[in-house]
């Protein structure tokens, strides 16, 4: 049974973002009316109340982030004034509240001290979130000038010193890395009610991207008249919460519909191991290969990504990545690792191309229930269940059944009376482990 809760007037404008702490009993809101809120859960009653509330930025505060707590009670926040700002839950101070009785008692309150300002970038910061703890404190930020920036933190007592450790040009960052042995994308589009899909799409090749990329120039500005709207840049973030493949990233920029999973390393350049399109692919004139090609006339173009999420591992042999995007619709892909790419899964779904050495993936769901914008994907704790949040006014619930079959879960409307059920209409099938 799911149990839900409201919290009435929130915030004095619309919410931006909530993020739960690590152990799910805060919450963290932000908000157009640039202030944050820390919400505590009374385990007793299911309520949430107030526990903090601060103005945080000068402009929209644009998303939140909690660190892990082996590192202290940490906060990051992102916002239109073109920042960053790490925040630390400091001294707790006894304040004295009268009662209607006479008497008096004693309540705690945190105060939260702002310990560094992050001033890279030039346009907002639309995304902020922390690296998985076994990487150390790091800090990951994307901005609508699409560049992606990663934080390490220098003095982790003080939390005063934060280092530019990386820097990338999300979009200027080729679709596939540019050695000859290079790790390179194989994107494949299955539908969303099949039970297994295949991974038999053709590697992107060179000169498939150089042209491709020759295309994107010749097409510059895509308004005429108009350059670059920063509106069009920097949309949403996630790290790769397994170890074992090094610090990996999926960023999401530009209106092309792509989601670009980033390899990171302290001695290389930063490489894209894939590209998630969701354009579609035709045989490209220069190669028998097929690739990703902008819109014939008449087709309508690839909607902006808005929301990436990448799901806890929890054993499985593949990776889950969730996007949302302003066409209304929800995916779900599917993404092998190298070692796992050409060998086949325990569902006998594998690619048998003998294509060593590539990360490839597939569309394993695909949803437009929302029929508007999609804000914001999450998944739980297991990454097994999907949440996501539309300019529908609905969080929408998605879960896999016995046959690995992705399909909707229920729904909870916003709108509902505090008083009444959550309208919720759970699919009896289990959820594939």
């Amino acid at each position: 049974m799911i149990q839900t809760g409201l919290i009435q007037n929130a915030h004095n404008d619309l919410v931006t973002d909530a993020s739960y702490d690590f152990y799910g009993l805060r919450l963290a809101t932000c908000s157009l009316d640039q202030r944050i809120k820390i919400w505590q859960l009374d385990e007793d009653t299911g309520n949430w109340d107030v526990e903090d509330d601060w103005k945080a930025h000068d402009a929209a505060v644009t998303k939140i982030s909690w660190a892990h707590p082996e590192f202290g009670t940490i906060v990051a926040s992102s916002s239109f004034d073109r920042t960053v700002k790490i925040w630390e839950q400091t001294a707790y101070a006894e304040i004295e509240r009268p009662q209607a009785n006479g008497a008096s008692s004693s309540s705690s309150s945190s105060r939260w001290t702002e310990r560094a300002v992050l001033v890279d970038a030039k346009f907002s910061v639309r995304a902020v979130e922390f690296a998985p703890q076994h990487f150390g404190l790091k800090l990951a930020a994307i901005s609508s000038d699409n560049h992606l920036r990663i934080y390490e933190c220098l003095e982790q007592p003080s939390l005063a010193t934060w280092q530019l450790a990386e820097e990338v040009d999300v979009l200027a960052l080729p679709s596939t890395s540019p050695t000859s042995n290079s790790i390179s994308q194989t994107v494949t589009l299955a539908t969303p009610t099949q039970t297994t899909s295949t991974l038999d799409g053709a590697s992107v090749s060179l000169a498939a991207q150089a042209l491709q990329q020759q295309q994107q120039q010749s097409q510059a500005p895509s308004r005429p008249g108009l350059g670059n709207r920063e509106a069009d840049g920097g949309w949403c973030i996630s790290w790769c919460k397994d170890k074992y493949w090094g610090e990996i990233i999926a960023a999401g920029c530009g209106i092309d519909g792509k989601i670009k999973v980033i390899q990171l390393s302290p001695s290389k350049r930063p490489a894209t191991l894939l590209t998630l399109s969701t354009a579609p692919l035709r045989p490209s004139s220069e190669t028998t290969s097929k690739a990703p090609v902008p819109p014939a006339d008449g087709e309508a173009a690839p909607y902006a990504i808005t929301s990436v999420s990448w799901a806890p591992s929890c054993g499985r042999s593949y990776h889950l990545i969730a996007t949302g995007s302003r066409d209304g619709k929800v995916r779900i892909w599917r993404i092998k690792p190298p070692a796992l790419a050409d060998e086949a899964d325990y569902e006998g779904d594998g690619d048998g191309d003998g294509s060593e050495g590539k990360w490839t993936g597939s569309i394993v769901g695909e949803f437009d229930d929302h029929k508007s914008s999609v804000g914001r994907v999450e998944w739980n704790i297991t990454g097994t269940v999907l949440s996501s949040a539309g300019n529908d006014g609905r969080v929408r619930l998605w879960k896999a059944t016995a046959g690995n079959v992705w399909r909707p879960a229920g729904h909870i409307g916003v709108e509902q009376a505090d008083e009444q059920p959550p309208d919720i209409d759970m699919d009896e099938n289990p959820v594939a482990d």
